[in-house]
C-alpha cells in the first residue's frame, strides 16, 4: 500500500503523541525540543509543541492520500483501533464516496 502525507500538527506532549501514533505504525525519525517527525512507509507527520491545545476545539487536520484500491478502508480500520473513545480522540468519521472511484475520510 502506498501512503503519503506531510502535515504539520500540534502536540501537547511529544512523548504521548509518539505513543499514540506508534499504534498506527508510525515511528520516531527526529525529535528535539521544538520539532518532531514521525514516519510510516513514505508518510511523514511533523509536530510542533502546543501545550495548551484543546483537541476538542482543534481545527488542525491531516490529509492522507493513497492510490491503492481499498487502502482507505484499511487505514480507517487501523485508526479506529487506535482511538481513545474515553476522551473522544481522534474524532473519526467512516470513509464516504465523493464521486465514483473517489473516497474520502472526512
Amino acid at each position: 500500500m502506498s501512503l503519503s502525507a506531510t502535515p504539520n500538527l500540534p502536540s501537547r506532549d511529544f512523548a504521548k503523541s509518539v505513543e499514540f501514533y506508534a499504534r498506527l505504525g508510525f515511528y520516531e525519525r527526529f525529535r528535539d525540543e521544538g520539532w518532531m517527525i514521525l514516519g510510516r512507509d513514505n508518510a511523514v507527520i511533523e509536530f510542533f509543541p502546543h501545550p495548551r491545545l484543546d483537541p476538542k476545539e482543534s481545527w488542525f487536520s491531516a490529509c492522507l492520500r493513497t492510490e491503492a484500491p481499498g487502502a482507505l478502508d484499511s487505514i480507517f480500520a487501523s485508526l479506529a483501533l487506535a482511538e481513545l473513545p474515553e476522551r473522544g480522540i481522534p474524532r473519526l468519521t467512516p470513509p464516504c464516496d465523493i464521486t465514483p472511484g473517489l473516497r474520502m475520510l472526512p
